[in-house]
This record gives C-alpha cells, structure tokens and sequence, in this order.
C-alpha cells in the first residue's frame, strides 16, 4: 500500500537530514523481563514496534521514557515500571542507550547492580510524554472518578481545545465536533475529565465512547517541540479508518515539532501506514528474542496468528516475488503449492537474517526463505531464479519469447501488450514496470503480474526451476 502524502512528507524531510537535534538512537535492556541485552533501534520519526503479548513492547516504551530528564514536566522512574514485589527481585539489570543531542551522539545507561539505580542524575535533558494503557479504562471506572460523578459539583476550571487540536479530533474520528475541553471539577482538581460536543449537544467522558476517549486525550497532550512520544497500544478502541487518520495526524506533529513518536501496535492497519525502517518486530523463539527490522504487515500478522496451519511457511520479500513463486509452484509441484503459505518479509536485510533463524531451526514449522535473485547466496536462504530482481527475469524472458499467451490471459491485443511491455522496460526502476505496463493497458497491476508469471511458469522448463522445489520439499520431509 502507498504511503500516505502526510507519511511520505514526514519521510522526505527526514531523508534530508534536516532537522530532529534530539534524537533516541538506540535502547539494549539486560535483566528485566527476559532481555537479554538485545538492541533497538530506531531509525524514523514514527517507529511502530509489534510483536505478540508479552514479547517486551511494553518494556521498550517504559524503557525509553526512564532514559531522559524532563525539565519541562513529569520525570520518569525505572521504579516506577520495574518495582520489587514479593514476587519480583529487580539486580544486575542495565539500560544502555545511544541518543544525540544536536550533531554529536552519545552513550550512557541507567543501571540497578543490587539495590539501587545508578545513572539517572546523568540523564540528558529532554521532554517525555508516556501515554499508557491505564487511559483505556473508561472514566467511570478509573480511581477517584466514580467520586466526581456521584457527588454534586461545577466545573471549576477548564482548558479548550484550540482550532488546531478541534480539526485534530474531527479528522480522526470523522466526526464535526463543535468544542472540546478538558475540564476539572469543583471537587478534585487532580482529575481532568474530556468534554466534547457534537451538533451543539455537549457530553463528558462518562458518556464517551472508548475511541472517542483516547483520542480526546491523546490529542490534549502538550508535545512540544524535539520532545520523545511513548505510545502503547495505540489502535485500541479505534476503527481502521481511524487508526489510518491517527498516523497521519501524527505524521504531521512530528514533521512539524520534530518530535520522535515511539509506539506499540497489534495492528496491520497502522503497519502500513508506515515506512518499512519505521516496522520493528520482536520475535520470540526457542532462545529468547530477536528483533526484526523493516517487516511487512502480513509478516507480522502470521507470525501473531495460528489460525492457519500450512505445513510450510515460505517466506519472499514482497508481493510481486510471492505471486512469481506461487505460480511457479502451481505450474510445476501443485502438490507443495497447497501445502505452504507464501509470506512477504520485506528488505532483504531481513531475510538474511531469517534465513540463518531457518538454518539454526528456530521456527516451529518447517520453513524456507528465498532471497530475490540479484541478491548475493546467504546461509539458509535459497535464491528466486534468473539472478535478478523478479520483474527484471520474468519481462525480460517473456520479452525474448516475443510475450507468449499474456494477451489472451488478459483479454488485450497482442500488438498493445507488447508495446506496453517494451515500453515500461525502459524505465530504470523496475518496480515500476508493472504498473506503467498495466496502466497503458489499462488493467488491474495485480491482474497483469499474475498472467505474466503464469506464462513464465508455462514456458520454462521444470528443470530451470526444480531446485526451488527440492528446497521446499527438503523442509516438509526433513524439517
């Protein structure tokens, strides 16, 4: 999926290195809730960390916020997130982080050998919001609120939304709210409570729903500029259509204040509306975590859900290359292809790491990982074939045998798919090459891949192609 114009302005100006002087580059946690030392790293102003619960996106939120001081407001303790319980003995645990202040980086750590923390007078100075999930309670059942709503009282004081932050909560909720505020009683004045009005009918948090809730206060929190925004579980209670105008909004706060967004999510939804260096994954396996950089949303998604049990999981590194493989094996194994699930994973960074977690037998199921064929030979991993990136091989074979049956495939003259073709192989990018050829023909890009790679299956010869079969078979037999 494309990204969004306000993603794709957020990543630009990142591109350009112009602008963010403060900067979290980096967290490794030892000692607390089965880290061991691994790093993260975040590489765009919106990083989304995923993974499945109780894999550690909370301890990588509460982590970050415990690293700075904050001179304009709260600060936040390693007490406060990693308490000794009866149950719980916090030692020789260290939070190491890399983060920049102007041009140069610097390293320090907050660190509990025995008894106490160390390193939090050397903190750098920056300002921290953490906004938990104790805000997807609803109002009436927080401590201390149920007090407010049953005791008679005014509203002593009250803090509007002003037009930017009322345009905010409209867009994301597709709602045309008249005012907001966030108000306090006459009898507490700890507790602020959400008030909104639609079609000049007004209406507190008690009677809000849980999206409209969040929203409300998320977007009431004061980020300031070059300031670090913690966020879990930032989908909850809201509706996809939402989730993708929440990213958005955020997108342009972060462009705007130079701010960096740190958020954890169990959804596909936000995923895409995000870059692939903004995706993290934490993978839990048989020896602990690894952190997996620049997932796909459907990576990400199988690996959360055992819904579906295919005897083998084949992993690719997009769409086009997963179309190109599931033709190939319908056309010559059948018998495999209804056996495995294609999976695109992303960068081929990933994929070189996955293929060694393959070679080491750290999935649960049989599992194989191909690589697209420019790609140099890694260690568990298999190359697609023809040695070049999947639409190079398949439009340039296609071409050499003057395009086969695509025509007929598609329902298009000969003439026009041909034209097409030669025409949008003369691009340099290839990516591009489907889309300008479908364009011109005036069909879906899905549709014309699939009959392209089809016919390549049709044409080439078994043998060209049957050690990516052994591959596949070799892991559902001996895996």
């Amino acid at each position: 999926m494309a990204l969004s114009t306000e993603m794709r302005r957020l990543e630009a100006k990142c591109s350009a290195r112009n602008g963010w002087p403060k900067w979290l580059q980096w967290l490794e946690i030892s000692g607390i809730r089965g880290w061991h030392g691994q790093r993260i790293s975040f590489d765009f102003p919106i990083v989304a960390i995923v993974g499945e619960n109780g894999s550690g996106k909370s301890t990588i939120l509460q982590s970050a916020a415990c690293v700075y001081q904050n001179p304009d407001g709260r600060t936040w303790y390693p007490t406060e997130f990693f308490p000794e319980t009866a149950w719980d003995h916090i030692d020789n645990v260290r939070i190491g982080f890399s983060y920049r202040q102007g041009e140069k980086p610097s390293e320090s750590s907050i660190r509990k050998p025995t008894t106490r923390w160390l390193g939090q007078p050397a903190r750098p100075l920056r300002s921290v919001s953490y906004i938990g999930l104790d805000r997807l309670q609803p109002v009436s059942t927080r401590v201390g609120y149920a007090r407010i709503a049953k005791t008679k009282h005014q509203e002593k004081s009250a803090k509007d939304f002003d037009k930017d932050q009322l345009q905010r909560l409209s867009f994301i909720m597709g709602e045309e709210y008249d005012f907001a505020k966030m108000a306090i009683s006459s009898i507490d004045d700890n507790r602020e409570i959400p008030v909104l009005s639609k079609s000049s009918m007004p209406y507190s948090g008690y009677h809000h729903g849980m999206g409209e809730l969040t929203t409300a206060e998320l977007i009431s929190e004061n980020i300031t500029k070059y300031s670090l925004v913690l966020i879990d579980e930032i989908e909850s209670s809201l509706h996809p259509r939402a989730q993708r105008r929440l990213i958005r909004d955020l997108a342009r706060i972060a462009r705007d204040t130079e701010c960096q967004i740190i958020l954890s999510t169990h959804s596909s939804t936000i995923l895409e509306e995000l870059p692939m260096n903004a995706r993290i994954y934490i993978l839990r396996n048989s020896s602990g975590r690894s952190i997996v950089n620049g997932v796909t949303p459907q990576f990400a998604m199988t690996k959360m859900d055992d819904e579906d049990h295919p005897d083998c999981e084949v992993y690719v590194e997009d769409e086009r290359a997963k179309t190109w493989l599931a033709e190939i094996l319908s056309k010559h194994a059948p018998d495999l292809f209804v056996r495995c699930r294609i999976i695109p994973y992303g960068t081929a960074n990933l994929g070189v790491a996955l293929g060694q977690m393959a070679k080491a037998k750290r999935f649960p199921r049989p599992t194989v990982i191909f690589l697209d064929g420019e790609q140099e030979t890694a260690d568990g991993c298999i190359l697609l074939p023809g040695g070049d990136a999947p639409e190079r091989v398949v439009f340039d074979n296609l071409g050499k045998g003057g395009w086969g049956d695509i025509h007929v495939r598609i329902s298009r003259d000969y003439s026009d798919v041909s034209d097409a073709c030669q025409k949008a192989m003369t691009l340099s990018d290839h990516h591009e090459w489907v889309k300008a050829a479908a364009n011109q023909l005036r069909c879906g890009g899905d549709v014309l891949w699939q009959a392209m790679c089809s016919e390549w299956a049709k044409v080439k010869p078994v043998n060209e192609v049957q050690y990516l079969l052994e591959g596949v078979r070799d892991a559902i037999l001996y895996t």
